[in-house]
């Protein structure tokens, strides 16, 4: 049997960092919203509103990130947001057990983890792509997407048993140590990592910032210009196969995570779902993923990245409309189960194929902002959706939120990219910043 390709021992120390982290926010799966349910006693309205908020101002507040991210050395930035977030989920339960807390500090919470979050993002990837070599990215994608699937399996019902036995903010506390000890793991990576270059125009080649074209010389002074973070979505938009995904995956994310507040409310509230059984209808069926993530090498190399963005991309969108005949008892909880699975397994397949594409075809000077561009358009997307879903929520009820939404879903594949759209000549070069240990 083949044994698993090794990417180095400081790959090792940044998936170590991911893996405690995903582990983390795995055990806090949807803590925000069942505290506002649970604690606040929200409603759907309330609950929609805040993982609405979090998203949209969070966004917001990245924007001027995106060129500051872009012109730092990446490892200082991501210990910098996982200590940001490991303080911002602290304070909750500080709060509570001091009865202070609120409403308004869920909402500031989760704006200051949605920016930092975007940051993250932006450094990690301009960060893997210094650390792997080209012909590796696919596989560490895979890598951090089984990680991410397998936390998501284990985290939610571990979360909701200790809910149930510790308190509503027990969860919380472990999710905000996990971004402590994220940012342990990421320090211990080591390593000399060599500093961007400054630039102040639009242009350039790997050695500056640019629109993405590849050419000319970058001159300038300063790292940050008011339109820096527009180069990422100039970029985007400027491809046809990355501007198809970039579209296609706004709505389709948009639309699933509209759905988490609502299904919530119909769960916990209309449904009478106890805690670990809302754990377990998320958990369960993110064993998937970890089938999915590992085959996404395979497929790809037997079937090529367009089948696996048209086919996949098509399946992970046909099955959320089930999630509106929800019934309660066992049947119910079978039902969430059954429908999480057809999603997440197409969903695990289809996004490390989606990220190597997206790092492979954007040139090194213009990952951090690209990504940014890639985070804060889908941010905003989920706000928006959210947002809407939890205004027809309250007007006409969670069931029809959750009809509308599967309904609107099964329109997105016609977004998704043509064969000649990704049927691009060659990658963008990157030449590694420091080589792999």
């Amino acid at each position: 049997m083949r044994g698993r390709k090794r990417l180095g021992r400081r790959f090792g120390w940044l998936w170590a960092a991911y893996a405690v982290s995903a582990y983390g926010s795995g055990l806090g799966f949807g803590a925000l919203p069942m505290i506002a349910v649970l604690v606040l006693h929200a409603g759907p309205a309330e609950v929609s509103a805040l993982s609405a908020v979090g998203p949209a101002v969070g966004a917001l507040v990245a924007l001027p990130l995106a060129p500051w991210v872009e012109f730092r050395r990446k490892r200082p930035v991501m210990i910098a947001t996982d200590l940001t977030r490991f303080a911002a989920m602290a304070s909750i339960p500080a709060a509570y057990a001091l009865g202070w807390l609120g409403f308004v500090q869920l909402l500031v919470v989760s704006i200051v983890v949605a920016a930092a979050k975007i940051a993250f993002g932006a450094a990690s990837g301009a960060y893997l792509k210094a650390l792997v070599r080209p012909e590796d990215l696919l596989v560490a994608n895979a890598r951090f997407e089984s990680t991410n699937w397998s936390s998501i399996a284990v985290g939610p019902p571990l979360g909701g048993a200790a809910i149930g036995v510790f308190g509503p903010v027990t969860t919380v506390v472990a999710d905000a140590l996990s971004y402590l000890l994220s940012a342990l793991g990421i320090t211990a990576i080591g390593g000399r990592e060599e500093a961007p270059r400054p630039t102040g125009t639009g242009t350039g080649s790997d050695t500056g910032s640019g629109t993405g074209s590849g050419s000319g010389t970058a001159t300038g002074t300063g790292p940050v210009r008011a339109g820096g973070v527009l180069d990422g979505w100039r970029h985007l938009l400027g491809d046809p196969g990355l501007r198809a995904l970039y579209l296609n995956n706004m709505l389709v994310s948009g639309l699933i995570m509209a759905t988490e507040p609502v299904l919530a409310v119909l769960l916990l509230r209309r449904l009478d779902f106890a805690p670990w059984q809302y754990g377990l209808a998320f958990a369960a069926p993110c064993l998937g993923g970890l089938v999915g993530s590992r085959l996404a090498p395979r497929v790809v190399a037997r079937y090529g990245r367009h089948r696996v963005f048209r086919t996949v991309g098509t399946l992970r969108a046909v099955w959320l409309i089930g999630l509106a005949f929800v019934r309660p008892g066992v049947v119910g909880l079978v039902t969430v189960i059954a429908v999480e699975l057809a999603i997440i397994v197409n969903m695990s397949l289809y996004t490390p194929v989606l990220a190597t594409y997206r790092l492979e075809h954007t040139p090194k000077h213009l990952v951090a902002r690209t990504l940014a561009a890639w985070s804060i358009g889908q941010q905003a997307a989920i706000a928006v959706l959210t947002a809407l879903g939890g205004l027809l929520a309250g007007a006409t009820g969670p069931r029809t939120t959750l009809a509308v939404a599967g309904l609107a879903i099964l329109a997105t594949p016609l977004l998704l990219p043509r064969r000649d759209q990704v049927a691009q000549p060659d990658p963008v070069p990157s030449v590694p910043a420091d080589n792999p240990a």
